[in-house]
Formats: C-alpha cells, sequence, structure tokens
C-alpha cells in the first residue's frame, strides 16, 4: 500500500478498509445485543410479590374484624361512591352504603365470629388491577358459622391496594 503524500487527505475507499469497518460494526452490534439489560419482573414475580402483599393486607383485615375496629376493617375498601358491594341483599353504591352494612356487627355489645380468609388466589388485569378471589370464614370456636366465597377486583394507588368492587356469597 502507497504512503499518500505529507498533507493529503487520506481516502479510505480501500476495500479492505471497508471489509475491516464493517467487521468491527458488526462485532459492536453483536456485543451490544449480547449484553444483560435490565428487564422487568417476569409476571410469575409479579404475581407472587402481590401475593405476599395481598395476603398480608387479609390477615390485618381480619385481626381488625376479630378486634372490632370497622375503620380498619373498612379501611382495605376505596373510599369513593363508585365502590361496590355485591351480596344476597343486592347492590350497595358507595364505601358508606358498604360501612353501613357492616356496622351492625361492629356496635356495642354486638357479637362477632371471628373471621379468616382461605383459598387465596390471584390475576392480575394489567394497569394496576388484581382479581382476588379467597373464601371467608366466620367460626365460634371451632364450629364455622358462615363461609363463602368472594371475588373483589381490587386497584394499586398511592395508598396501596384498594377494593373497589365486592361481591362476596355464602354456601
Amino acid at each position: 500500500m502507497r504512503r499518500p503524500p505529507r498533507g493529503r487527505a487520506v481516502l479510505l475507499t480501500d476495500p479492505r478498509l471497508d471489509l475491516m469497518r464493517t467487521t468491527l460494526i458488526g462485532c459492536i452490534l453483536f456485543l451490544a445485543a449480547c449484553a444483560p439489560s435490565a428487564s422487568p419482573p417476569t409476571e410469575e414475580a409479579n404475581v407472587a410479590s402481590i401475593t405476599v402483599t395481598l395476603a398480608r393486607q387479609f390477615q390485618h383485615a381480619a385481626a381488625a374484624w376479630n378486634r372490632g375496629d370497622l375503620d380498619a376493617f373498612m379501611s382495605d375498601y376505596l373510599a369513593d361512591s363508585t365502590t361496590t358491594f355485591v351480596g344476597s341483599g343486592g347492590l350497595l353504591h358507595g364505601v358508606g352504603a358498604i360501612r353501613a352494612r357492616y356496622a351492625p356487627l361492629f356496635g356495642q355489645g354486638a357479637s362477632r365470629d371471628s373471621l379468616r380468609f382461605e383459598q387465596f388466589e390471584i390475576r392480575v388485569l394489567g394497569n394496576g388491577l388484581v382479581l382476588v378471589t379467597a373464601r371467608y370464614i366466620l367460626h365460634h370456636g371451632p364450629e364455622t358459622t358462615a363461609s363463602g366465597p368472594f371475588t373483589l377486583i381490587m386497584r394499586h394507588g398511592p395508598d396501596g391496594w384498594k377494593i373497589i368492587h365486592d361481591h362476596s356469597s355464602s354456601d
């Protein structure tokens, strides 16, 4: 290969330089494609994390019920007029109506059975929404006094997971 005279620009038209340039660009692209990337958590990991969070939240709700703390029990519901509840008494609109449904069970001297939850399952719906299915069990000592399946739609917001729809049935 001849050297260009001093002071003159080097033209990079040599076919060997084209091959080297193409090979170098190919290597850079290959290495970039192989580099580890920060990928979002898998849906399974997300479901597992949400399940742990909500299982803990439901333990707190059962504890609030069992100690007669209506405010703490109701804190899992979104405080909004669009929150709904469906049960044997029909459809209720608004957290105030839902609270009024439960209030007699929390009155002074009211007899209230202990609450626990079982068969807890979650399905992520997307956009900060989950579908929760489970069973509630009300018991007095070893005797079950009421039980049934329920389905909740919960939304994640600044205050955590809140119930926006509750459909409870009894066996």
